[in-house]
This record gives structure tokens, sequence and C-alpha cells, in this order.
């Protein structure tokens, strides 16, 4: 059989307001799974890693002469994928560009309007993906393909009935193909998790999340998944054997779910007796944490953890479909921090029909937590949400994925709530002033933080917060 080309690109630019990177994890278990099934060699460019043109990544695209290129971009990207999409069909006429990621699951069929992209895949993409490259290979149609979308010859966009089918044993998965891409390329530069210069890899151990919050994503169904404690485990082996990490950060929609799996884990780590450190950027729920759970993971090498608030007020957490439950997150966040770990917070501002009074209990419950630090991020009506279809409905002309260029949560302009932008941009510079500017915080933050030294290359950006909306008219 002939050898497949393949060219997996993750799309994005580096901008002021948007510059972490973290590995493409979607492309790499894409590409482990396709390389199980076919004869097929791939390439993986980070466009933002590697910070290089439109032009230059259609270079590579050349010079690897692939046969299909696929491309997953998130929603702020998205806007790259017109121009893109267009170069790739004007250099590479013959290639098949295939969509996924984020925004193609958020937008479906309006994600690919004024591409050249011929098929796109929403949700989790190995098995559609693989039908793909088997109706490719076998030179027959697409349509059969539950839940794909495709351009016709003649530009009309259709999507077959269906949706993507998921992968029900997570553990039937070989791990992310790391081996194609420079894993120390991403210890110089910042993930999502706020400290940078780390010998770390990032996974998911589960997948989907069975909460209703009306802001999040539903990618990976709202059904949970999860791989084995004894899989996860021999993964952290084998990345700490085969690429010398020092540290693992676990993206799941929501790790500690499976209580009985948490303890099993953790448990499994000790008696392996693995040295890691273990943190957790996002994906832990406060309110359901057991004593015993934080120990364990402590015990493992837990070592930081972000928990999402979200809202001091307990009508905008019915509104969010969070329903959290603020007490038990004080006391979890109390109890986790007074354990050594450094606990990073969420919390947002904007939530529809939201107050200034019910901002302020947002900044008041953050400030009277344990909390080492916090993000204070705008409501973003992000595509694949409840809540941008609720306000798709009221503004059609939210379907223009321009409106989200280089969008960022902590610097998006969209305002929801009750009050004018002025007010909610006093309330958002307040929220970091009351919270940082407070010589306890700063004094557990000098004793906490993992790297103190590295503290100062976060002033500018704690300056952008601190001052948002002065200088603009």
């Amino acid at each position: 059989m002939k050898e497949l080309r393949i060219c997996l690109v993750n799309a994005g630019v580096r901008t002021l307001y948007s510059s972490l990177v973290s590995p493409p994890l979607g492309l790499l278990y894409i590409a482990a799974w396709l390389r199980e099934k076919f004869n097929v060699k791939f390439i993986v460019i980070n466009q933002k890693l590697d910070n290089i043109s439109d032009d230059e990544l259609v270079d590579r695209i050349i010079t690897f002469q692939a046969d299909i290129v696929g491309i997953s971009a998130m929603t702020p990207s998205a806007w790259l994928l017109s121009a893109l999409s267009i170069k790739i069909r004007k250099r590479c006429p013959d290639v098949l560009i295939v969509a996924g990621g984020a925004h193609v699951s958020g937008l479906g069929s309006s994600a690919i309007a004024g591409t050249e992209i011929d098929l796109a895949v929403k949700g989790e993409g190995e098995l559609s993906f693989e039908m793909i490259v088997e109706r490719y290979l076998a030179g027959s149609r697409y349509d059969d393909i539950p839940g794909l979308i495709i351009r016709e010859g003649n530009g009309r966009v259709v999507t077959n009935k269906g949706m993507a089918r998921l992968i029900e044993d997570l553990d039937t998965i070989p791990f992310p193909a790391y081996d194609l891409i420079d894993i120390s390329k991403y210890w110089k530069v910042q993930s999502m998790l706020p400290v940078p210069r780390r010998k770390y890899i990032s996974l998911f151990s589960s997948r989907g999340c069975p909460y209703g919050c009306i802001y999040c994503h539903n990618i990976f169904n709202k059904r949970y998944r999860t791989h084995s404690a004894g899989r996860i485990v021999d993964e952290i082996e084998w990345y700490i054997k085969t690429f010398k990490v020092d540290e693992i950060e676990f993206v799941d929609d929501i790790f500690n779910l499976d209580r009985k799996r948490l303890i099993e884990f953790s448990a499994l780590i000790k008696k392996k007796n693995i040295k890691i450190k273990i943190a957790f950027p996002n994906g832990m729920r406060a309110d359901i944490f057991k004593k015993e759970e934080v120990d364990a993971l402590v015990d493992a090498g837990m070592y930081m953890t972000s928990l999402a608030l979200e809202s001091g007020s307990e009508r905008i957490q019915a509104l969010s479909g969070k329903g959290l439950n603020i007490q038990k997150f004080l006391e979890n966040v109390a109890y986790i921090a007074g354990k050594g770990v450094f606990v990073n917070g969420f919390a947002m501002f904007g939530f529809p029909g939201e107050t200034a009074e019910e901002m302020q209990m947002t900044i008041d419950t953050a400030c009277s937590s344990k909390l080492h630090s916090i993000s204070f991020f705008t409501v973003t009506p992000y595509p694949g949400s409840s809540l941008y279809d609720s306000q798709v409905r009221k503004y059609p002309e939210w379907r223009k994925p321009d409106l989200f260029r280089e969008i960022t949560s902590c610097h998006a302009m969209v305002n929801l709530s009750a009050e004018s932008d002025d007010v909610l941009m006093y309330y958002q510079r307040k929220a970091n002033r009351d919270f940082y500017f407070n010589s306890v915080r700063i004094g557990r933050l000098l004793r906490d933080y993992p790297r103190p030294f590295l503290m100062p290359l976060y002033i500018p950006e704690l300056l952008k917060r601190t001052t948002k909306g002065l200088t603009i008219k």
C-alpha cells in the first residue's frame, strides 16, 4: 500500500493578548490512532508555537508532499481558516483539506463558510478521521460518515445525518504521538499553567463532563468516559522514560469526578514510587472534593491546581448552570492550600443580567478565599455553548467568525451584564486590585509560588488587567 502523507496543523498566531501555547493534544491523539490503522507518515505543525506565516506554513506542506492536510483551530484563531485554506488550495490543488477542533465543533457548517476546506469534523475526531482516510484511499464518497460536514463540487456545504462516533473504551487509544513534535520547545513558552519553563507533558485522562454550565463547550459529549488508573500511570511512566519529564499536567474537563479512580491512581503512583510533579491547570471541581481525595493527590505529587469559582452570587451560580456550593469551595480551597498546594482560581464577570452588586459578591468571595492567584475573565459566549446559542437567537450577526478574532477571555469586550461597559470594566479592574494589592496575599505568593524568581514576568499582564478599559474610548 502506498504511504499516505498527512500534515496536521494547529492554526494560530501569537499576539500581545494571546501568547499561551500548549502541545496540540487533539492532533497528537488523531495521529497516534491513524498510524495504527494505516501506512501513513505525519508531520505536525504548530503555527502558534513556531510563529510562522501562512506562506511559510504552506511551504512546509509542499515540502512534505502532503496528501491530506488536517487543520485544527480554536475560536479566537478561526479567522485564519479562510486565508490559510485558500493559500493551500491555490498552491496544492489536489490536497484534501480537513478541519476540526473546538471552533468547527461549535459552529458546524458555518465554520467553513468562505474557506476552501473540503471536509470538517464536529466533536471527537479519531473515528471520523479514520473513516475519512478509508474513503480517501478507496476513492469513494464521504456521505456515509455520521455528522461529517462536506463541501460539494458546486461549493454547497452539507452536513451528513447523525453524530460523530465516540470511542467507548478510552484505553484503546494509543498514547498521543509526542514523537511527532519537539516537546522541549514547549518547555520554553507559557502554557495554561501559570508557571513557565517546566519539563512537562500534557495528557487527557478523561473525556466529557456531565455538568451543564452554559458557557462551556461540548466537544467530547456530556457522557463521562475515562482512562483506567493503570493506563494513566503506564502513560506517565512512558513519558518519564522517553522524554525525561519531571511534571505531568492533566487537561481534563473534570478529573476528580470519579473518586474511586482518583484514589486508585494516587495509590499506584505511590506503590510504584514514581517521582513526578502533578498539576491541574483546569478541570477540577472544588466543591465535590473530599479531604481524603486531596490527601491522596498531594501524596501522589500534586503541587498546583486551578479551581473555578466563576461567581460569588448564588443567583448567578444557578443561572450559569454550574451550581457551585460556594461555602464548600472556600473550605476546600483552604484545605488544599493548607497542604502546600499552590491554588489558582478562575472567576467571571458579565453573566447575562449580572448586576454590579453581584460582581462585588464575586470580588468579596475571591478576596476572602485562600486562593494564591486568580484570573477574572469576561463571560464570552463561545460557539458550542448554550450561552452562544441563546445569544445567536437574539443577535444573528454573532455567527461571524471575525467577531472572535484574537479574543481572549481576560481581555474580551463582550458585555452581557445589566451594567454598562464602563461599569463592567471598573469591576474587573477593582477585582484585580483588591485581590492582588494585599500584603498578606503578596506574602503568600512569594512564599508558595513554585518559582518566585519568575513572578516579575507577570507584572505586565497584571498591569493590563488592572487598567483594562482606561485607554479605550
